[in-house]
């Protein structure tokens, strides 16, 4: 019987002590998922500006990591790249020191040896990882571009799509026009409600902006700058969500990070409805 005891209360430890610990990526309750946090940042593959010798993946996640995110777009990631390291996948290096468990890179172009191009980082489970390539008009000399979709499982089993994506950054925007038209076919008629975040290269009222605010809306109607990092000059740093999803802006916050990269990194947090 004392035996058959201790069996008795172990498995009552097990079935209920454990009731309030987080398995990583995955909330207590639905109702964490009520608020989400995303954020953007072109992250200048790691390279800080006034360091131009240097590798700084851990100065990225710690910039990440400090704000806590659901949800992360990032651009301008290298992938076993000379420059960044052979042995080095950013994606994957910044997932795991910021504490994200779930990380999708999508490959623009083939880069120095490796690959260069945008992550998706989840504090959640994803699926449906998607790597949608973006038109590049001919005889203009653009890099290619791409979009990074995933499904993103949220408590409760509800579903969102998450994208991210880098348009192109030359001076004329006949890219990014074109660019920024594909995705609104590209994610015209998804399943669930969607954000989009990334560096569009272009700034509130340019005809591209203007072009994405027919199909989503901006987190922010009045932005602050992003870029450069020091006296920053021009807002090209976006996060937008469908108008269908349900979603709502609780705050849309510009960060004053002058180290990591030449971006300032944007976090907007949405309140699902």
């Amino acid at each position: 019987m004392r035996y058959r005891g201790i069996i008795i209360c172990c498995f009552l430890w097990l079935s209920f002590g454990c009731g309030n610990r987080l398995i990583p990526g995955i909330a207590s309750s639905s109702a964490e998922a009520t608020r989400l946090r995303v954020l953007t940042y072109n992250i200048h593959h790691a390279n800080p500006p006034s360091k131009p010798e240097i590798i700084d993946i851990g100065a990225v996640a710690n910039v990440i990591k400090q704000q806590q995110p659901d949800l992360v777009a990032l651009q301008e990631v290298d992938v076993y790249t000379n420059r960044s390291g052979k042995a080095v996948n950013e994606a994957a290096e910044i997932a795991k020191l910021s504490g994200m468990p779930y990380y999708f890179f999508a490959k623009a172009i083939n880069y120095d040896g490796g690959e260069y191009g945008i992550a998706i980082l989840s504090r959640y489970p994803i699926e449906q990882m998607r790597n949608n390539a973006l038109p590049n008009e001919e005889n203009t000399g653009g890099e290619h571009r791409t979009l990074a979709t995933v499904t993103v499982i949220l408590p409760g089993q509800k579903k969102i799509m998450f994208a991210c994506t880098h348009l192109d950054a030359q001076e004329k925007d006949i890219n990014r026009f074109s660019q920024v038209k594909k995705i609104a076919m590209l994610l015209e008629k998804t399943e669930y409600p969607l954000i989009i975040a990334g560096d569009f290269n272009d700034i509130p009222g340019s005809r591209v902006v203007n072009e994405l605010d027919k199909y989503f809306i901006r987190s922010c109607t009045n932005c602050a700058f992003t870029i450069p990092q020091i006296n920053p000059k021009q807002t090209i740093d976006h996060i937008a969500y469908q108008a269908s999803g349900g979603f709502a802006v609780t705050e849309h916050i510009v960060i004053d990070e002058k180290y990591a990269s030449d971006h300032l990194p944007v976090l907007a947090v949405l309140k699902i409805k």
